[in-house]
């Protein structure tokens, strides 16, 4: 594409190419279209625009490159008649398991993948399969691929003694650890469904996410490491067994040991150790008989931030997630059996899927457990050159920390095997993308700024190794999936408008794709088998009432009219996101509510992210009731109870008062017009609004630099 002089001046510095584009596995894959379908694809831009008009030639050709161990065949790739929220079903006729997959190698052909078939290939029983190190990297444990089948293989057949079948749901509490994943592992072998919530999560964070899918089994740990602190676990899972005991499914607890010696949990209702689970299926070795199920049915359950309440739950489909991330995985990142992967993450974030996702390509997975500043910043760089990672993924609040420590990682260890960085959780600030390039990672190294979502297990902006990495924003869209930027001032339930390149607005999805959600569980069942995303279902009114027949993810983007890059500019609607730690601000209302409604009469928290800030604060503003005052000891008890029922990281950085809360003229607080204003903006009041002049108390709140030494004495 030729750039003329004027787009040139506006052309953001370039910071990386791939030395050896043809090498990589997307432009073999591209070459192998041109010759299946006599086409001159060159480009990345060729190859997603045929990803978009062609869906049935690049899906199924996706599939076959994939090689997955399935059973079965499909007739129609997908009904591309159907709009996004029809929710169409994909390679309907086919069977898998995920775990399977995981587990064992693909097929070298595709003609026979029966059990008969699986190998080991590239997976063998002496291979590492995950290294587990703990926090400070005090301990490291390794664990085989052949142990590791082991492993899941016994719990399977201890499950299954207990009724665990296809479409039970297993939740775990655990740490990122051997046990969480092949509590994963097992579960999806017999067809179950997973779930998991990391450790760190409050007793009533915990309780509302898992009460909704009625669990057939509680792994959780017996104790948590963090921040050189180890905590027992033993009180917050007897609270959740007792939340559970509504569940007409539920059955008890199996309490994992976490350290070298298990605590007792006789005291905890329901509850056993593993070693007991396990022993009580008897001595049987042989491996259970893999369950494989529908490509579009359910084999995973995550939970959204609870902007409007509960969370969603929010279930992927078996096929959706694993095409979803061999696309991602093969394609866009490169991964295969040679990959060393250490993805920092809790086990309650989607990107637990990122962590184990090595192994399906018979690669080595580092699951680190616990804080990634101890016993200083520099734990996971050291980590990965020790242990010669080839992708390391992370957010930007821990490349803050680690350029404002002055540490320059390319200098502090060998990260020769270093290929990739990806970096996601929020937004990437311009400074950090030069400090990368300018003082921080050697220069082979692909950073991978990479943006989407626990709704689509996947990425809407993401890495590709066909063009340059720029200062600013993702490198372009994930292939397959129509990504638009819409007008965003357009009212709810009308005909989306496309904003030029270059005009900011919200990023919509405007055709199917695979891992889109099969269903929200609990929703309503539309009346005559319809689509799970009918009008009057929960998964309508979170993704679909916003613009008829597109998906509308509630990001702020902005697409860059030369590069083609996805620029995030933050949420479009109330989800906070400090430190990468994603959660609603209904979650602090609840507190508020159970806490304090003797005091206080209403609440509105924001985030605040000014063009200044390299990371996102969150405000609390409080509405005293008559006659109730707003000190110190409010402030202090409100902390507390936060951080006791939800977590430290949800805890406000600051409390205000405030004389009024700004409603539509249905009484509904709105969050968005407070969360511009305090981030730098001025704002015209919508129309909507049954108090606009309440907005003007908190432009205040722009500066808070000059407001918080007064308060910080209530």
């Amino acid at each position: 594409m030729a750039v003329n002089a004027q787009q040139a001046a506006s052309l953001p510095r370039k910071l990386w190419e791939h030395p050896h584009p043809e090498s990589t596995l997307m432009y073999r894959f591209m070459q192998d279209l041109n010759r299946k379908h006599g086409l001159h694809l060159k480009t990345f831009a060729d190859l997603h625009n045929f990803s978009l008009t062609n869906r049935t030639a690049f899906w199924s050709h996706l599939f076959e490159a994939a090689r997955f161990i399935h059973e079965g065949t499909y007739s129609t790739v997908v009904d591309e008649s159907a709009p996004i929220d029809a929710v169409p079903r994909w390679f309907d006729g086919v069977r898998l398991n995920f775990a399977e997959n995981v587990l064992f190698s693909r097929p070298d052909t595709g003609a026979d993948t029966s059990t008969a078939a699986r190998g080991v290939k590239d997976k063998e029983d002496g291979r590492v399969a995950i290294t587990e190190v703990r926090e400070g990297a005090s301990e490291v444990r390794t664990v085989t691929y052949g142990e590791l089948r082991a492993t899941v293989g016994a719990l399977a057949r201890a499950m299954k003694a207990r009724g665990v079948g296809k479409g039970d749901r297993v939740v775990i509490v655990g740490a990122n650890s051997v046990e969480t994943a092949a509590v994963w592992f097992a579960t999806t072998w017999l067809g179950a469904v997973f779930s998991s919530s990391s450790t760190d999560m409050g007793v009533k964070g915990i309780l509302q996410r898992v009460v909704q899918v009625n669990p057939k089994l509680l792994f959780m740990d017996d104790a948590a490491l963090y921040n050189g602190k180890v905590v027992d676990l033993r009180g917050k899972m007897a609270e959740v067994v007792e939340g559970l005991r509504e569940c007409s499914e539920f059955s008890g607890v199996v309490a994992i040991r976490r350290f070298a010696e298990a605590r007792d949990v006789s005291r905890v209702p329901l509850a056993e150790t593993w070693e007991s689970f396990i022993t009580a299926a008897g001595g049987n070795t042989s491996l259970p008989q893999v369950v494989r199920i529908g490509f579009h049915e359910p084999f995973l359950i995550c939970y959204s931030s609870g902007t409007t309440g509960t969370p969603k739950a929010i279930v992927h489909s078996v096929g959706g997630v694993l095409i979803n991330y061999y696309k991602e995985g093969r394609l866009h990142e490169g991964l295969g059996p040679h990959t060393v992967a250490l993805q920092y993450t809790t086990t309650g974030w989607i990107m637990y899927l990122a962590a184990i996702g090595a192994l399906l390509y018979g690669g080595r997975t580092v699951l680190y457990d616990g804080s990634p500043f101890q016993p200083d910043a520099s734990i996971l760089i050291r980590i990965a050159a020790e242990q010669r990672v080839t992708k390391l993924g992370v957010s930007p609040r821990w490349m803050f920390e680690v350029a404002k420590a002055g540490l320059r990682p390319r200098e502090m260890a060998g990260l020769s095997s270093l290929e990739t960085v990806t970096c996601t959780g929020m937004v990437l600030s311009n400074q950090l993308f030069e400090w990368f390039y300018d003082v921080g990672f050697p220069s082979h190294v692909h950073l991978a700024n990479i943006s989407g979502g626990t709704d689509i297990a996947g990425c809407f902006g993401i890495m590709n190794p066909l063009t340059p990495v720029y200062v600013g924003g993702t490198q372009g869209p994930s292939l397959g999936v129509h990504v638009a930027i819409y007008d965003s001032l357009l009212p709810d339930g009308v005909e989306g408008k496309e904003v030029p390149h270059g005009t900011p607005g919200e990023l919509v999805a405007t055709a199917p794709f695979p891992n889109i959600p099969c269903f929200l569980w609990g929703d309503k069942t539309p009346a005559g088998g319809g689509s799970p995303a009918a009008p009057g279902t929960k998964y309508h009114a979170a993704y679909f009432a916003r613009f008829k027949h597109v998906w509308a993810h509630g990001d702020f983007c902005v697409v860059h009219p030369v590069t083609g890059n996805i620029t995030f500019l933050g949420r479009a609607d109330g989800v906070l996101n400090p430190s990468g730690v994603r959660f609603g601000s209904a979650e602090i209302y609840s507190v508020i509510e159970r806490h304090f409604a003797d005091r206080v009469q209403d609440s509105l928290c924001v985030g605040q992210r000014r063009p200044q800030d390299n990371d996102e604060a969150v405000m609390l503003f409080l509405l005293m009731k008559p006659g109730a005052r707003f000190d110190r000891a409010l402030v202090n008890d409100v902390r507390e109870a936060i951080a006791r029922d939800l977590s430290k990281r949800h805890v406000p950085k600051y409390i205000f008062e405030t004389p009024e809360i700004p409603t539509t003229i249905n009484l509904k607080k709105v969050e968005l017009p407070v969360k511009q204003i305090v981030s730098g903006h001025v704002i015209k009041p919508s129309g909507t609004l049954a108090n606009p002049q309440s907005l003007e108390y908190y432009y205040q709140f722009a500066k808070v630099e000059e407001l918080v030494g007064p308060r910080e004495k209530l």
